[in-house]
């Protein structure tokens, strides 16, 4: 892309001049941020104030589509919503900005919209930086409330995630009075009835996309459902200092753990059950758990439940629980218990105080299998320890979180079916048909209870021959017991042999799922290059083109010298020394232009390079103070590697020779501590 303004240049964009702003992190680069489809370039009116500024969104080719005049004329209509700001817009188009494009043709059908203040939620979740209860409780509001205005008008982002979610509320510029707290941006895929659907639809964004619908194009009335819940379950949870430091890393979830039964999802579901209520958790579970987008709960529904929370509902952090609550909150947070197993946990009965023991233990086991296996064992390790309460109460929990039809499901259906005739025998006038009344348990127990009795009431003339029906008796409890033992072992034979084919097919889906992942990654490379090879083949067509004007002017003029050869030989001549030497200075000129247009590509290049190393120090350092060290290492090494390509330059630029130097003291020492700059 050959438009690369500096800061401090201006531009006149329908008879308003703009000055292009600066960068906060690097005053010596244009203010300036990647997206998926262009650059957006902050400008600033020359006698306007700070809040006034205007964000130009130049495209690259790909998406430089003349229907964007139509769209942006029916987006108008949608800037008075609140959070829909950037919905005023203009495009420049030929016939109003003709010569601004002449000059820059990169500016053809670019936007120029209001510049939004503040750090997005992207730049939050990545600072790790926890939240007042008070301003998660106002950022959820103020999403679900441009949700559900939207979805009253027909419409849909269709590109709902943490880049695109601005936070005015936290914007260091004084804004006027009622301005939205937060903003949505990059809405050229947004969804309407008086729309065309576009040409290329986005699958979603990793951490934020339904499973079920990541590898089709999103563009529905229901498109902002499943992710506005995500983004809305994280607004609430990061004033939990436990989510904030559970996050994946550039979204709270990564997204192979979408809508599968993880432990992320277990300690934000408990944190928002506890500090928000019941109601926001069902919410959130319907939309987790939801077979297809219609499925997920309205923007409505969320405004409803986080309106009717009242000041006094809000958690304070000042008060903190009982250490021993905390652990088994937060144990029954990673096992997956209902509301009501987890506070049963707390309960000073000697059975609650064991199973919670289990639990917590469970909980903190580094193992292979997941929570659901985990919870597996827990119920059967209860039932050979006599615990039938207790392990009833775990298969409950467990039972929401299998498949349905699966061997998990089924046996987990058995077992709660067991446990409960066992806890809640039937009477007698209610035999179970199943099984003959002479072979039952109790049966056999009251049997040898009277034999007992009677014995002891019997004269000594009797007593060998009672001795010796106790021993029919007592051999054939024996004989039942074996069975029972027999049958006990076939049983758990079989259950752990659909364990283990539950496992081998849990772990052939996740080692399909990371083949679907690599895939996907090398086809965004590919898409990445594509992009790349456009571009230079564009600028190539350029080149050629104002070759061949050259080439049809230099061939005009020597049909003029042809004819005045004739006039006289000596003017010819000496008119035709003079053309050479025009054509010499003319190469001379050209090869001096491409050499100094060479200079600025590098230079431009080097800017961009710079703002690159910048972010990914600042990566480097925000995984290695949220703990992962992995994530930091490979953030330095892509910060070595690119700042050893032109480390001469680099070093002279701000700060970053200083980051240069703490990258290298990391990467030789694991233990150093990146310094915050």
């Amino acid at each position: 892309m050959s438009f690369q303004p500096n800061p401090g240049d201006e531009l006149i964009i329908n008879g308003t001049a703009y000055v292009v702003g600066r960068h906060p992190a690097a005053p010596g680069l244009a203010y300036a941020q990647a997206g998926r489809q262009g650059i957006v370039y902050q400008l600033n009116a020359k006698n306007g104030a700070p809040h006034e500024a205007k964000a130009l969104k130049v495209f690259f080719p790909k998406f430089r589509i003349p229907a964007m005049v139509y769209q942006s004329e029916h987006m108008e209509a949608y800037g008075d919503i609140p959070g829909l700001q950037v919905c005023k817009r203009d495009v420049l188009t030929p016939e109003r900005n003709g010569s601004l494009i002449a000059e820059q043709p990169d500016l053809l059908y670019a936007v120029l919209m209001p510049w939004v203040h503040g750090m997005t939620w992207f730049d939050c979740l990545t600072d790790q930086r926890q939240l007042e209860a008070s301003d998660s409780l106002a950022l959820a509001r103020a999403l679900a409330g441009i949700g559900s205005a939207m979805e009253q008008k027909g419409l849909a982002h269709c590109d709902l995630s943490a880049p695109n979610v601005m936070l005015p509320f936290f914007s260091e510029v004084e804004l006027p009075q009622g301005t939205s707290a937060v903003e949505l941006v990059d809405v050229e895929q947004m969804y309407s009835t008086k729309m065309d659907r576009p040409d290329a639809l986005l699958a979603g964004s990793p951490g934020y996309a339904a499973h079920r619908t990541v590898h089709s194009g999103l563009w529905s009335a229901y498109a902002d459902r499943f992710a506005g819940a995500i983004i809305i379950g994280e607004m609430l949870g990061w004033s939990d200092r436990v989510v904030v430091d559970k996050a994946w890393g550039e979204s709270y979830f990564d997204q192979h753990e979408m809508q599968t039964p993880c432990e992320r999802y277990f300690i934000l579901r408990k944190s928002l059950e506890s500090r928000w209520g019941s109601k926001v958790v069902e919410l959130f579970s319907r939309a987790w758990d939801s077979q297809d987008l219609s499925s997920c709960p309205t923007f409505g529904e969320w405004l409803v439940v986080l309106n009717a929370v009242t000041e006094q509902e809000i958690p304070v952090e000042a008060i903190e629980p009982e250490p021993a609550a905390t652990e088994t909150i937060e144990s029954a947070a990673v096992s997956g218990l209902s509301s009501e197993a987890a506070s049963s946990l707390s309960a000073p009965a000697p059975l609650k105080a064991e199973q919670a023991a289990l639990l917590n233990q469970a909980a903190l086991e580094q193992g292979e299998r997941g929570v659901t296996d985990k919870l597996f064992r827990q119920a059967r390790d209860l039932e050979q320890q006599n615990k039938p309460a207790a392990a009833l109460e775990v298969y409950r929990s467990l039972y929401h979180f299998v498949e349905d039809g699966s061997p998990l499901h089924v046996e987990v259906s058995a077992a709660i079916t067991g446990l409960e005739e066992q806890l809640n025998p039937k009477t007698p006038e209610q035999p179970e048909k199943s099984k003959a009344w002479y072979r039952s348990k109790a049966f056999i127990v009251t049997t040898a209870a009277a034999v007992v009795l009677l014995a002891a009431g019997i004269p000594a003339v009797n007593i060998l021959a009672d001795q010796s029906s106790q021993r029919q008796i007592e051999a054939a409890k024996q004989e039942e017991a074996a069975k029972a033992a027999k049958a006990a072992e076939e049983k758990l034979a079989a259950e752990q042999e659909a364990a283990q084919k539950l496992l081998t097919e849990k772990q052939r889906q996740e080692a399909e799922q990371q083949v679907l992942a690599a895939q996907k990654q090398q086809e965004e490379q590919k898409r990445q290059q594509a992009l790349i090879d456009q571009q230079v083949k564009y600028e190539a067509y350029l080149a050629q083109k104002e070759q061949n004007k050259q080439a049809a002017a230099k061939l005009a003029k020597q049909k003029a010298y042809d004819q005045q050869a004739k006039y006289e030989k000596y003017l010819a001549l000496k008119k035709e020394q003079e053309a050479r030497a025009a054509q010499e200075e003319t190469a001379r000129k050209a090869a001096a232009e491409a050499e100094q247009k060479l200079k600025e590509s590098m230079h431009a290049r080097n800017k961009e390079n710079v703002l690159q190393l910048i972010s990914l120090y600042n990566k480097a350092y925000a995984s290695q103070e949220g703990g992962s060290a992995a994530k930091a290492k490979s953030f330095a090494k892509r910060f070595r590697t690119l700042y050893d390509s032109n480390p001469s330059y680099y070093r002279s630029v701000g700060e970053v020779g200083y980051r240069a130097s703490s990258i290298y003291n990391f990467l030789g020492d694991t233990n150093f501590r990146l310094p915050k700059i």
